[in-house]
């Protein structure tokens, strides 16, 4: 096997899924390396969900899709012994105890390490006895954090998985899964509404739209191709001649514009230039979907 095809953990060529009449995947292509985190970005309903439940071979569609070189349709228990999911960490069974955690997920993956997992839980107030109903949201993280970092996953789905939990706790879930978790062998791929809280974490970016990719790009890649340009009244329309992709009024006669492509010294003879965040890109790209 070569190291292009070995180095490769998700394949996808012209996937379509329809539910009745909607088309949830709709020709949908892309790859995904091995040692990246995607931010796999949409509205709701725009397919994201049906792209993971594929992926973990969750659901049946048409097309080809290879992830790490097994058809997620024909050879899912195999794969699954190389993937762990997470969807929402805030939901596990108010009755349950932390051993019993433990021994399900013992139970469920043949690569959990029961060692490691109560290494973890060792600097927590997380005792074998405490049931979920007992716990603070942030033990219910923590706890969800050691099963997870006890799992040696080549590949880790996440979707929203921190619906529910304030600001603190989402923060505190990225930064260990990002230091204790994440190494160059590992591939982790991410759903969320809240962009702005995982674009320092991401290497690469996916926005899908009605079933299909309509951006897929390094981060470092959308630094360099897109930028806002913050310009006063007298030089909008001069800042309108250069074609940008999206325009949004500020206070004080301010407007901001945002360009894909345009050398970035031209438009700093305008006004002020900077990078754009992952949500502007996103409300720009995606506008007229909410419609």
């Amino acid at each position: 096997m070569s190291a292009v095809i070995s180095n490769t953990v998700v394949s996808a060529h012209g996937l379509r899924k329809a539910y009745r009449s909607k088309l949830a995947l709709d020709n949908t292509s892309f790859q995904i390396e091995a040692g990246k985190i995607i931010g796999l970005i949409g509205p709701n309903g725009a397919g994201k969900t049906t792209a993971l439940k594929a992926i973990l071979g969750l659901t049946p569609f048409e097309g080809d899709l290879k992830v790490l070189g097994l058809d997620p349709r024909k050879q899912r228990g195999q794969l699954m012994n190389d993937v762990c999911f997470i969807a929402d960490v805030a939901v596990l069974p108010r009755w349950m105890r932390v051993r019993e955690a433990i021994d399900f997920v013992a139970g469920v993956h043949p690569r959990f390490d029961r060692a490691k997992c109560e290494r973890f839980l060792a600097n927590t107030q997380l005792r074998p006895d405490l049931r979920v109903r007992e716990m603070s949201k942030g033990m219910i993280v923590q706890l969800h954090l050691a099963l997870v970092m006890a799992i040696d996953a080549r590949l880790l789905v996440l979707d929203e998985p921190t619906l529910g939990l304030d600001i603190l706790y989402r923060k505190q879930f990225y930064q260990r899964l990002l230091e204790d978790y994440f190494d160059e062998q590992k591939t982790i791929i991410v759903t969320t509404h809240q962009v702005e809280e995982i674009e320092h974490i991401l290497t690469d970016v996916m926005f899908i739209r009605d079933g299909r990719i309509v951006l897929t790009a390094q981060m470092d890649e959308v630094a360099e191709r897109y930028t806002e340009l913050l310009v006063s009244s007298d030089k909008a329309d001069l800042a309108r001649s250069l074609n940008p992709i999206d325009e949004r009024g500020l206070p004080f006669g301010k407007t901001v514009l945002l360009y894909d492509g345009v050398d970035r010294g031209r438009l700093s003879e305008l006004g002020e230039t900077r990078n754009p965040g992952l949500a502007d890109l996103f409300v720009a790209i995606m506008k007229g979907t909410y419609a």
